[in-house]
Protein backbone atom coordinates (compact mmCIF):
# COMPACT_ATOMS: atom_id res chain seq x y z
CA UNK A 1 0.00 0.00 0.00
CA UNK A 2 1.24 3.38 -1.16
CA UNK A 3 1.44 6.23 1.31
CA UNK A 4 1.62 9.70 0.24
CA UNK A 5 2.07 13.00 1.37
CA UNK A 6 -0.96 15.69 2.77
CA UNK A 7 1.26 18.41 1.74
CA UNK A 8 2.81 17.70 -1.69
CA UNK A 9 1.03 14.54 -2.77
CA UNK A 10 4.63 12.57 -3.71
CA UNK A 11 4.96 8.84 -2.85
CA UNK A 12 6.45 7.81 0.52
CA UNK A 13 8.02 4.43 1.33
CA UNK A 14 6.24 2.95 3.55
CA UNK A 15 8.62 3.59 6.74
CA UNK A 16 9.13 7.52 5.72
CA UNK A 17 8.35 9.36 8.85
CA UNK A 18 9.29 12.70 6.72
CA UNK A 19 8.46 13.24 3.06
CA UNK A 20 11.59 13.38 1.05
CA UNK A 21 9.91 16.38 -1.16
CA UNK A 22 9.13 19.02 1.20
CA UNK A 23 9.97 17.52 4.35
CA UNK A 24 6.25 17.39 6.26
CA UNK A 25 6.03 14.62 8.93
CA UNK A 26 4.24 11.86 7.59
CA UNK A 27 0.53 11.28 9.95
CA UNK A 28 0.95 9.42 12.48
CA UNK A 29 4.57 10.30 13.92
CA UNK A 30 5.26 13.56 16.18
CA UNK A 31 7.26 16.56 14.50
CA UNK A 32 10.31 15.99 16.13
CA UNK A 33 13.17 13.82 15.55
CA UNK A 34 13.27 10.46 16.61
CA UNK A 35 14.66 9.94 19.73
CA UNK A 36 13.39 12.61 21.27
CA UNK A 37 11.19 12.05 24.72
CA UNK A 38 7.64 13.20 24.74
CA UNK A 39 7.11 16.37 25.97
CA UNK A 40 4.95 16.27 29.51
CA UNK A 41 7.27 14.84 31.76
CA UNK A 42 10.84 16.10 32.46
CA UNK A 43 13.64 13.71 32.84
CA UNK A 44 14.34 12.30 36.16
CA UNK A 45 16.59 14.44 38.62
CA UNK A 46 17.57 13.70 41.31
CA UNK A 47 16.85 15.46 44.31
CA UNK A 48 19.48 17.68 45.87
CA UNK A 49 19.32 16.35 49.58
CA UNK A 50 22.44 15.90 51.38
CA UNK A 51 22.80 12.62 52.15
CA UNK A 52 22.87 10.88 55.97
CA UNK A 53 25.64 7.94 54.83
CA UNK A 54 29.32 8.89 53.26
CA UNK A 55 29.16 12.37 54.36
CA UNK A 56 32.39 14.12 56.47
CA UNK A 57 30.82 16.79 57.85
CA UNK A 58 27.58 18.05 56.95
CA UNK A 59 26.92 16.40 53.52
CA UNK A 60 27.48 19.25 51.43
CA UNK A 61 30.02 17.83 49.16
CA UNK A 62 28.51 14.54 48.88
CA UNK A 63 25.02 15.79 48.28
CA UNK A 64 26.21 18.34 45.09
CA UNK A 65 28.65 15.11 43.84
CA UNK A 66 25.58 12.83 43.80
CA UNK A 67 22.69 14.83 42.81
CA UNK A 68 24.94 16.36 39.82
CA UNK A 69 27.43 13.08 39.14
CA UNK A 70 30.54 14.99 40.32
CA UNK A 71 33.29 13.16 41.71
CA UNK A 72 33.02 13.61 45.03
CA UNK A 73 36.85 13.76 45.91
CA UNK A 74 37.27 16.06 43.47
CA UNK A 75 34.01 18.34 44.89
CA UNK A 76 35.91 18.06 48.51
CA UNK A 77 39.13 19.20 47.27
CA UNK A 78 37.82 21.81 45.23
CA UNK A 79 35.60 23.12 48.56
CA UNK A 80 38.75 23.26 50.55
CA UNK A 81 41.06 25.00 48.17
CA UNK A 82 38.35 27.39 47.62
CA UNK A 83 37.70 27.72 51.46
CA UNK A 84 41.93 28.33 51.85
CA UNK A 85 41.97 30.52 49.00
CA UNK A 86 38.69 32.52 48.80
CA UNK A 87 38.28 32.75 52.63
CA UNK A 88 34.34 33.81 53.69
CA UNK A 89 33.23 33.07 50.16
CA UNK A 90 33.18 29.38 50.44
CA UNK A 91 32.48 29.02 53.33
CA UNK A 92 29.63 31.31 53.94
CA UNK A 93 28.19 29.08 51.13
CA UNK A 94 28.60 26.34 52.57
CA UNK A 95 27.18 27.25 55.47
CA UNK A 96 23.99 28.14 53.73
CA UNK A 97 23.80 24.82 51.44
CA UNK A 98 24.14 23.24 55.27
CA UNK A 99 20.81 25.39 56.18
CA UNK A 100 19.04 25.66 52.77
CA UNK A 101 19.66 22.36 51.54
CA UNK A 102 17.72 19.51 53.37
CA UNK A 103 19.01 16.31 54.57
CA UNK A 104 18.04 12.86 53.50
CA UNK A 105 14.84 11.11 54.66
CA UNK A 106 16.11 7.92 56.56
CA UNK A 107 13.80 5.46 53.89
CA UNK A 108 13.79 7.31 50.75
CA UNK A 109 16.67 4.79 48.95
CA UNK A 110 16.85 1.59 50.74
CA UNK A 111 20.30 0.68 51.06
CA UNK A 112 20.86 -3.14 49.13
CA UNK A 113 21.75 -5.78 51.40
CA UNK A 114 23.85 -8.87 50.77
CA UNK A 115 21.24 -12.06 50.60
CA UNK A 116 21.78 -14.02 54.84
CA UNK A 117 21.54 -17.75 54.89
CA UNK A 118 18.33 -17.11 56.29
CA UNK A 119 16.95 -15.70 53.42
CA UNK A 120 15.93 -17.76 50.41
CA UNK A 121 17.16 -16.48 47.26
Amino acid sequence: MSAYCSNCGSVLPSAARFCSVCGTAVAGYSSGFAGVPPTGFPPYVPRLVRPLFGRQFAGVCAGLARTYSWDLGLVRILTVLGGIFLFPLVEVAYFACWIGIPEEQPGAQPIPQAPSETQPL
